[in-house]
């Protein structure tokens, strides 16, 4: 009698920790808005850039799926009333991320990503693309946020021909950033002789497959990550634009999310909802040690990396390195591979110097400047897509 009592109050114990489960997993799910349709992810849709009329629309929703600094995707563009082929690109001096980048050198990189996207898609629309840079002169570097609402980056113009669809074109619509593990084999011959081959006479791309390169390289990797997780105001700039959940990116549609950290799918959902009721966990010291880790399994499971050098640090340059490096970016998906930008070795800011100074000695001859560092290689898996926001919101006024 006594046993049988035991066992009934066993399993109801069990069920009701099986109830707690269910409630507490229900809740969390539904602080997640894992039922919420995800808005953000639409500009990824093929079709999303064909519903506008406006070719300059066309063009510009296809920018917006370039790599981009802090996915804070800082562009706007205006659209010229007098010619309806023409249209500016401008940086977004709102979208500025002060900390990590205060000589604005990743955001003229970025700049240079959207155009390169807008000149790829340009072909498959039926469209030549010419790009002129800094069209109203160069930005006054003393007043820089000023000059980059007065002053455009590129002036862009749409010129009809027969359309002649790019072999990357459908790589655009790839996560453009994967930083999920990669697999042990070495590229071919092949792979990095045409990454390579992709470099200019301003500027070059080099791809590094050696044991001593590659060890060099990991170090500095690290280096830079142990760095900045310990320069708090940096991880704070981070922290600030993280989207805990669906609400929030459908929200926002910029800035970093969950799937940035690897964790997708039910587990994601799981995960939102706790950092939504228990912020302190993805804050702090714990997120500058998910930093770390996730530097170290990337540096564990590289095996290439690739820079961009230019001869100079002219805002060309970094323009034009940011056009070369959405180039790399697909012709890698197009090569089977994956890329995954690691800034942080090259950023400006004064507890960086001697990482900076170091990697600039040992890769960057001659005075040249590093703009890009990238790991290179096959994914183990695919990574998921990063929010984006939608073509209208970069409108600015007509010219």
């Amino acid at each position: 009698m006594k046993t049988g009592k035991v066992k009934r109050m066993l399993w109801m114990s069990a069920a009701a920790i099986g109830s707690i489960i269910l409630l507490l997993t229900g809740v969390l799910l539904g602080v997640s808005g894992i039922f919420r349709s995800p808005a953000y992810l639409e500009p990824w849709e093929k079709e999303y850039a064909r519903q506008f009329q406006d070719p300059r629309l066309q063009a510009a929703a296809h920018g917006l799926l370039a790599a981009n600094g802090h996915n804070m995707q800082p562009w706007k563009i205006r659209l010229d009333r007098g010619n309806a082929n023409v249209f500016y690109l401008y940086a977004d001096s709102s979208r500025l991320t002060p900390e990590v980048d205060p000589l604005n050198r990743q955001m003229m990189v970025t700049q240079g990503a959207f155009l390169e996207y807008v000149r790829t898609a340009g072909a498959e629309l039926g469209y030549a693309v010419d790009i002129g840079l800094f069209p109203n002169g160069p930005y006054d570097e003393e007043k820089l946020a000023e000059s980059m609402d007065l002053k455009a980056v590129a002036k862009i113009t749409l010129r009809k021909e027969a359309s002649s669809p790019s072999p990357l074109y459908s790589f655009m619509f790839r996560p453009d950033t994967n930083r999920g593990p990669y697999r042990e084999a070495a590229l071919t011959d092949r792979q990095a002789e045409s990454l390579g081959s992709l470099g200019t006479e301003k500027l070059a791309v080099e791809v590094f497959r050696d044991e001593d390169n590659l060890r060099r390289l990991s170090g500095y990797v690290m280096e830079a990550a142990q760095a900045e997780a310990g320069v708090s105001r940096v991880m704070e700039e981070s922290e600030r634009i993280f989207r805990a959940n669906e609400y929030e990116k459908n929200r926002y549609r910029y800035g970093f999310s969950m799937e940035g950290q690897g964790t997708t799918g039910f587990l994601k959902h799981v995960m939102q909802g706790i950092v939504t009721l228990f912020p302190s966990m993805n804050r702090g010291q714990a997120a500058s040690d998910r930093f770390v880790q996730s530097a170290q399994a990337a540096a564990d499971h590289t095996p290439a990396y690739a820079v961009i050098r230019s001869r100079d640090n002219s805002r060309e340059s970094q323009v034009e390195s940011g056009m070369l490096y959405s180039r790399l970016v697909l012709q890698a998906h197009e090569l089977g591979l994956a890329v995954q930008p690691l800034s942080q070795a090259l950023e400006e800011y004064p507890e960086m110097a001697a990482v900076y100074q170091a990697i600039h000695r040992d890769y960057a001859p001659q005075g040249s400047i590093l703009q890009m560092l990238v790991r290179v290689g096959q994914p183990v898996k695919e990574a998921p897509l990063s929010m984006r926001r939608d073509v209208t919101e970069l409108l600015g006024e007509d010219l």
